[in-house]
């Protein structure tokens, strides 16, 4: 039998347990931003271009120095963006369509998903806005399904490089 003093003890505690399991929530809440509905006149951050005039996949990431979401016509512009080293660290979140539940001429916003988690394939034979298309799913076998239609390369987000995007 366990002694009363020591299960006051471990009473005393579970308060403090359940703040200091609170508090980190809050603060990994406080560093989410969810996507935002790319407006018509909003412009690519790397080309100018509008973004709701152009097909194929698109993407978002939130920088943490400006405090503000970056908006791209492409997961191409988005991608090579990302990967310059002055940018990788200072992204807090990353977006992308998840094609296999949109449009090809007119992506849906509330179909962003997290690139950290999506697959993408390289190399397809379909063109996007910038040309090459680097295309976003949720699911790997949404993927698989594209490029056995368009050809490519599955890869996921930590596997992309402007070495493998550029060639």
């Amino acid at each position: 039998m366990i002694p009363e003093n020591k299960i006051l003890k471990v009473l005393r505690l579970v308060p403090l347990i359940f703040l200091l399991t609170a508090c980190e929530q809050q603060s990994s809440n406080e560093d989410f931003h969810p996507p935002v509905i790319i407006e018509s006149g909003d412009e690519c951050h790397v080309c100018g271009m509008l973004i709701t005039k152009m097909p194929g996949p698109k993407g978002q990431a939130f920088d943490k120095r400006s405090q503000q979401t970056r908006k791209f016509c492409s997961t191409f512009d988005l991608i090579s963006w990302y990967l310059q080293p002055e940018n990788i660290s200072n992204v807090a979140e990353v977006y992308v369509h998840d094609m296999a539940n949109t449009s090809w001429e007119t992506p849906d916003d509330t179909k962003l998903i997290s690139a950290r988690k999506a697959f993408f394939v390289i190399d397809s034979n379909k063109k996007g806005s910038m040309g090459k298309a680097i295309v976003s799913f949720k699911n790997r076998s949404d993927a698989e399904l594209f490029k056995k239609q368009w050809g490519g390369k599955i890869v996921l987000f930590d596997q992309l490089s402007l070495e493998l995007i550029l060639n």
